[in-house]
């Protein structure tokens, strides 16, 4: 089995990118969701986006985003994927892959196997769902170094392309992907010295992890 693709999200500087970029990651994540600390504006997206041009795919991540802000993201040139990460329905998934021509991942938070069965949902709107841990009410919905029970997985057949994030680290990648199956893995805080400071030594140590899995 071929090692899992790689995602590394919360892009906010164009030094972690290039530390992305050496490290042969496959996707970096820009987070438009202006509570996170990973948060980047327009001008920063359009940057890193440009940087990352030719050398992997750029992710823009979204929460329940209005119409506009998705809009004038995708207007920069400088995403090849929409991600959203909320409550989003299948028909407004649907809708915005229809509208922006862009691939959609959907993220399914979950904390039980019945969680799992979201998934199905999306066929035939999203083109990828991205496993992500379940946080607390009222929280960030991803990036708090939360991991849910690999073990949840085990019979599942995915409906859909799929990939596994929530508390990912160099420490544990190999283990969760070898317990999954993963295609793909997402690391946010688990690279990070500090919210939203990505750490260039921990996203090689995570992207060498991953390749021996």
């Amino acid at each position: 089995m071929p090692a899992p693709a790689i995602k590394i999200c919360g892009i906010s500087t164009p030094e972690t990118l290039a530390a992305v970029i050496a490290a042969r990651a496959d996707f970096a994540g820009f987070n438009f969701y202006p509570p996170s600390p990973r948060f980047v504006t327009l001008d920063q997206a359009q940057t890193l986006g440009a940087q990352a041009a030719g050398q992997l795919q750029r992710v823009g991540l979204f929460v329940d985003a209005a119409d506009d802000a998705i809009s004038q993201a995708v207007a920069t040139g400088t995403l090849d994927v929409l991600q959203l990460h909320g409550s989003e329905s299948p028909a407004r998934v649907a809708e915005l892959r229809s509208r922006h021509g862009l691939p959609v991942w959907k993220v399914i938070a979950v904390a039980a196997r019945t969680d799992l069965a979201r998934a199905a949902d999306y066929v035939g709107a999203a083109d990828f769902v991205l496993l992500d841990a379940r946080t607390p009410s009222g929280s960030l919905p991803g990036g708090m170094g939360l991991k849910f029970d690999w073990s949840l997985l085990s019979g599942w057949t995915a409906p859909l392309p799929w990939g596994l994030a929530g508390g990912l680290n160099a420490a544990n990648v190999a283990e969760a992907a070898a317990a999954t199956g993963a295609p793909l893995v997402d690391a946010a805080s688990g690279i990070e010295s500090a919210p939203g400071v990505k750490d260039p030594a921990l996203i090689a140590a995570f992207c060498a992890a991953v390749r021996t899995a």
